[in-house]
């Protein structure tokens, strides 16, 4: 039989068995940053002395009127959130859909575009990739025109918290208030900026400094290269100098649910936006089970966020998947079946390696037919089984999609055609060391979208910077991981034991090759056994190996080491230096 499969437990004198000393710091060093991504200060543009001052003098002149402005603000915020309080919504949750959203003098705006001609910079997506690529554009050009389109009806926002922090906040009004309490105790706003912070297209037309508007509600259906416009869902045209494509990515979905009643889809979410956070919260008010199909990243946080922030007294949270534990594309199986039982432990009813055969309608509730010939009952039913890149326009544009991967393709400037870039979900790039790629992440979508931005705004650097990711799952589980994780892949673990001093080895070779390669790079004292899911894999690093390379690395409850991790995959290391390359990682360190 062949295994994949490498694991070192290795003694650790003195270090307790529970490895939770680094969890406050971790937490810290996940803080959402406020707009100094780029490791330097935007530029900013000058404008009624109140929003983005050039400059500091006057600024105690124009205090009073900053603050005024900014009550006012306050005020009209506060009047919003009360008044979407009394609106109206239907006692069936289910029925809870989101009113379409009109983009307000949108005939005025593109009149006015018409007549001042191409917009300088045009960013298509209102996400995390196309606001650091604006950021980076202003930093570059100071007193760049910047117009946004983005197809909700919300300003640009950081989409992490929702599938994390916002459940595991305490408040009972993060919905309405769209502001979550950070790790470190201090509450942060979704938005990357407040309303104020931006201008309508007339301001930023007739500013000689610029600025940054927001077209909102509209989807961009096509891209003309050549002529350099774009064409919203109605007909209507922008021209451009420089274009940026950010549409990120679309939710997937299965047959079972795209197929099935009308009655049925009402109880069904597939979340991705504040809309869909927003119907969740409510429907779990009041709802007495949920079930989550996908054990990946987003279904996993889902799970243990709304078992630990608890539907009511009652409820259940039960989540099924096809593979054998908790993101098993990703971690190897052990530690996969590990994870599962961690997440049991929040709380959450774990069901894996079964699909969804059929649904029916039972009442008010739905009931889920599977594979293993058991039946689920369910209030609601949220599907997060991965994403795809939202290239719906590129067939429409000529743009090239890659087959394999998937995403627009653009080479290592993010560029996909002459004044034309792509970042973040939606790109499809040339990593010099790993080969071409698309990577679904929020710290991908702020560094392609900045390098984007720059390359627009006139550089032409490459992309060099290896992204990263990281998830929580309770209070047990925290993990970071940077470079290919893909659990198809060879792996080596290597973990603290407190005890005693054990290798495991489950590597893809027959027992014969493994004994072999055990003892010219194992220490005479180790003991070689296969890995156990009574094991705890408490604190560890996995290395991901291709062709005898590290093309990946997950760092288990290790925090701080990011910029190690960058570095192994940067360099090519190979899997021989494995065991010297860990000692970097100080996993006996409990500070």
């Amino acid at each position: 039989m062949f295994a994949r499969h490498l694991v070192f437990c290795r003694n650790i004198k003195n270090v307790p068995e529970t490895f939770n000393v680094c969890r406050r710091s971790h937490k810290f060093s996940r803080q959402f940053p406020s707009f100094n991504i780029l490791n330097q200060p935007v530029k900013p543009i000058f404008y009624r002395n109140v929003r983005h001052a050039t400059t500091n003098s006057g600024s105690k002149k124009n205090l009073p009127i900053i603050i005024a402005i900014s009550a006012v603000g306050g005020a009209a915020v506060a009047y919003s959130i009360i008044r979407s309080k009394k609106t109206p919504v239907s006692e069936t949750d289910d029925d809870f859909e989101e009113t379409p959203f009109v983009h307000e003098h949108l005939d005025e705006d593109l009149a006015l575009l018409s007549e001042f001609g191409p917009i300088p910079y045009l960013l298509i997506g209102a996400g995390s990739a196309s606001f650091n690529a604006y950021r980076a554009i202003r930093t570059v050009d100071p007193t760049a025109k910047v117009l946004v389109v983005g197809d909700e009806a919300y300003l640009p926002y950081m989409r992490p918290p929702l599938s994390k922090e916002v459940w595991f906040d305490k408040k009972t009004d993060v919905a309405e208030t769209l502001s979550f309490t950070q790790w470190d105790g201090n509450s942060r706003s979704l938005f990357y900026e407040p309303p104020s912070f931006f201008f309508t297209l007339k301001e930023v037309l007739d500013n000689k400094n610029g600025g940054i508007a927001v077209i909102r509600g509209k989807k961009v259906v096509k891209v003309d290269p050549v002529g350099q416009v774009v064409y919203l869902d109605k007909g209507e045209k922008i021209s451009y100098n420089k274009c940026l494509i950010a549409t990120g990515s679309k939710p997937k979905n299965i047959p079972v649910f795209e197929n099935a009643d009308k009655s049925i889809k009402k109880h069904i979410t597939l979340f991705k936006t504040i809309q869909d956070f927003k119907k969740l919260d409510k429907i779990c008010k009041k709802c007495e089970s949920i079930v989550i199909v996908g054990g990946g990243f987003l279904g996993s946080e889902l799970a243990c966020g709304l078992a630990r922030k608890g539907v009511s007294s009652s409820s259940t949270v039960t989540q099924v998947f096809p593979e054998t534990g908790n993101m098993g594309k990703v971690l190897p199986e052990y530690l996969s079946i590990w994870a599962s039982k961690k997440l049991a432990n929040e709380g959450v009813k774990v069901i894996p390696e079964v699909e969804i055969k059929g649904l029916s309608k039972q009442g008010n509730k739905i009931e889920l037919q599977l594979s293993n010939n058991q039946t689920l009952k369910a209030d609601h039913i949220v599907v997060a089984v991965g994403s795809d890149a939202n290239t719906d326009f590129a067939k429409v544009s000529g743009l090239e999609v890659d087959p394999l991967h998937g995403g627009f393709v653009v080479n290592t400037e993010m560029e996909a055609r002459k004044n034309l870039w792509v970042a973040g979900d939606a790109s499809c790039f040339y990593d010099v060391n790993l080969g071409r790629r698309r990577v679904e992440h929020h710290d991908h979508a702020v560094v392609s979208g900045r390098l984007a931005g720059e390359n627009m705004a006139g550089n032409a650097k490459p992309y060099w910077h290896q992204s990263m990711f990281w998830s929580d799952l309770g209070p047990d589980i925290g993990f970071e991981a940077i470079g290919i994780v893909d659990s198809s892949l060879p792996t080596i673990g290597i973990f603290t034991k407190p005890n005693e001093t054990e290798i495991n080895e489950e590597k893809g070779k027959s027992d014969a090759d493994q004994e072999s390669a055990s003892k010219s790079k194992l220490e005479t004292d180790s003991v070689l056994r296969a890995p156990k899911s009574a094991d705890n894999y408490n604190k560890g690093v996995l290395f991901y190996i291709r062709d005898d390379v590290i093309v990946g690395i997950v760092l288990w409850n290790v925090f701080g080491k990011m910029p190690i991790a960058r570095q192994v995959i940067n360099e090519s290391k190979s899997q021989d230096d494995v065991s010297e390359i860990a000692k970097l990682f100080e996993l006996h360190s409990t500070e």
